[in-house]
């Protein structure tokens, strides 16, 4: 088996090849045009979120086994067409969860707590204690959205804290907290995001959605920027039907979430990153030393048991 790289990995995924004498190359400044030209020679590719992988580019790929995202997601990876080639397709999802669960913490219990606004204040001379009091985490109802590995994660992070927890996942049933929309749209303080972007989740948060909830409530996005209308969502702040938001992710981000496309809807971009009531981090939840260190075994392990499979 050949596998070909167009994304860099920590170099432990490397060894675990070689210890197994899986051969493999590297494309890490070659387009995605010139590695369409030299696919056919490999039986596995391995991605992060560089470029899509579509049709196309699946047309041309005449010799491969399977497609391995290094990371969460396959949002990027054409997966109906590729297992109706028989091209196999998994992630890493299960590397960064605990990575995901605990940013998704750190930045709630920052807003909540005035963290960051407070550190801005006293390095400018102001001590502001009343005005940064803060709101505890324990006795508020969570919503948790999708119940895969980051939400199942962050479900058990918020148990030490008392919290309430309510989860929706149309594709699970047996979770303990397991619940319908309209228990967390009626109950929740906090929605947090633990969902993949398709065509089903694209701007889930939108205007009818905030506009359902029976208590202002705090937005949590650590999955794809692509699930929240940041229209709707700066009408949510604006209008006190959203207290406060943090996002790791952001809607305008490119495809390989690199960059920020930054020539669209940049009045509502501006009001989020002037705002008091928000945390933005660059789609940094999961990247964490350990997590980094964890996906590369998960996808070595994987790739492994696939060279065994056949």
């Amino acid at each position: 088996m050949k596998v070909l790289f167009v994304d860099t990995v920590n170099p432990l995924l490397f060894n675990e090849l070689e210890k197994h004498k899986i051969l493999y190359d590297t494309a890490y400044d070659k387009t995605k045009n010139e590695i369409s030209t030299i696919i056919k020679q490999y039986e596995g590719i391995v991605i992060r979120s560089r470029f899509e992988i579509d049709k196309e580019f699946i047309d041309a790929a005449k010799k491969l086994k399977f497609i391995a995202r290094a990371g969460s997601g396959t949002e990027n990876i054409d997966v109906n067409y590729a297992k109706s080639k028989k091209i196999i397709c998994f992630n890493a999802a299960e590397g960064n969860r605990q990575a995901v669960a605990e940013h998704a913490l750190g930045m709630i219990l920052s807003l909540l707590n005035n963290i960051n606004h407070s550190d801005s204040e006293i390095r400018n001379g102001m001590w502001n204690r009343e005005a940064n009091r803060g709101t505890e985490v324990s006795g508020k109802t969570f919503g948790i959205i999708g119940l895969g590995n980051t939400g199942s994660a962050f479900a058990n992070l918020l148990k030490s804290f008392n919290a309430k927890i309510l989860v929706y996942d149309k594709y699970k049933t047996t979770y303990p907290y397991q619940t319908n929309m309209k228990n967390i749209y009626n109950e929740a303080d906090f929605i947090s995001l633990h969902i993949p972007l398709n065509k089903e989740t694209e701007y889930l948060v939108n205007d009818n959605f905030i506009a359902q909830f029976k208590k202002p409530i705090y937005l949590i996005n650590t999955s794809r920027g692509g699930c929240v209308k940041t229209s709707s969502l700066v009408k949510g702040l604006k209008n006190k039907k959203i207290l406060g938001a943090c996002l790791d992710v952001l809607e305008q981000e490119k495809t390989s979430f690199e960059t920020l496309v930054t020539n669209n809807n940049m009045k509502d971009l501006k009001y989020l990153f002037d705002s008091k009531n928000t945390i933005l981090t660059p789609h940094i939840a999961g990247w964490t030393k350990e997590s980094d260190i964890k996906i590369a075994k998960i996808i070595s392990e994987k790739i492994i048991k696939q060279l065994q499979t056949n």
